[in-house]
């Protein structure tokens, strides 16, 4: 399980767990928006983790230059590396 602090956001910490295919088997938000942030977890489940980062990068929230799925990429990122 990787742990991720993102910064810019209102989310406080990120967990992710890879499995040996890379693809998410676990994704966890503490903080912000407890329905996007659950949504957004479930959703990543099961995917592909550079698919997912793909799809969540560059992601911005009210002009802050990143997001909680921006940030969440990084997330993903970080556990990769890991892996």
């Amino acid at each position: 399980m990787t742990t991720y602090t993102p910064s810019g956001v209102c989310s406080r910490q990120m967990n992710v767990e890879l499995d040996e295919n890379e693809n998410i088997v676990k994704c966890e938000i503490i903080g912000g928006c407890a329905g996007n942030t659950t949504g957004v977890s479930k959703l990543v489940i099961g995917m592909n983790a550079n698919e997912a980062i793909k799809k969540l990068r560059g992601i911005d929230c009210r002009g802050k230059g990143t997001s909680c799925p921006d940030q969440l990429s990084n997330a993903i990122e970080l556990a990769l590396e890991e892996l």
